[in-house]
């Protein structure tokens, strides 16, 4: 599939936390580095995510804002 996203990094399913109807994954995308996601349980069990299955973050947003 195509995507628009510009923002796409690869990594492993680190975890995933399952409520009624949203989850939590957290892909590693580095030695260290974790990108969180909130997305719906359907979706976890659509895309057979599960702990150590390569998966791919795309991250497209109109603003990002950070702190230092």
């Amino acid at each position: 599939m195509a995507l628009s996203a510009r923002n796409q990094i690869k990594g492993k399913v680190k975890d995933v936390k399952k409520g009624m109807v949203m989850a939590e994954v957290t892909v590693e995308v580095a030695p260290g580095v974790e990108i969180v996601a909130a997305i719906t349980t359907s979706s976890v069990e659509r895309l057979g995510l599960a702990v150590g299955k390569e998966a791919q973050v795309a991250i497209k947003a109109t603003s990002v804002m950070l702190n230092a």
